[in-house]
């Protein structure tokens, strides 16, 4: 199972690369969109399916439902994962990074109010 593959993550080391390099465009303690949508409930929805935001043709079409699994790809390089997304961000190249990442917004999407 590839999950396996997957390290576990550490919360804190997360928050502060969520705070250092997602946070600037995404938000996750509510609903709000920024220059990108909220991540808040991302774990279990589809790509490009928040209510209300300017999604990438791309990112609307790629049908992928967001799990750690999809999420640890995407953030390794979100453009060659989504050709054609509004996307900036570079991606994370460090495996762990990305785990921390990922155990971050598992957590923080469970907190935060929902629709």
């Amino acid at each position: 199972m590839a999950m396996a593959a997957i390290p576990e993550g550490d919360y804190e080391k997360g928050k502060k690369i969520f705070k250092q390099r997602c946070a600037q465009c995404h938000v996750i303690d509510s609903l709000a969109t920024k220059t990108g949508p909220t991540l808040n409930g991302v774990v279990g929805r589809k790509s490009g399916a928040v209510d209300g935001f300017a999604y990438s043709a791309a990112n609307k079409n790629k049908g992928v439902t967001w799990t750690r699994d999809t999420l640890f790809e995407y953030l390794r390089d979100p453009k060659k994962y989504i050709p054609g997304t509004k996307m900036v961000f570079a991606g994370l190249k460090k495996a762990d990074e990305r785990a921390h990442l990922i155990k971050y917004i598992e957590v923080e999407a469970k907190k935060a109010p929902s629709s």
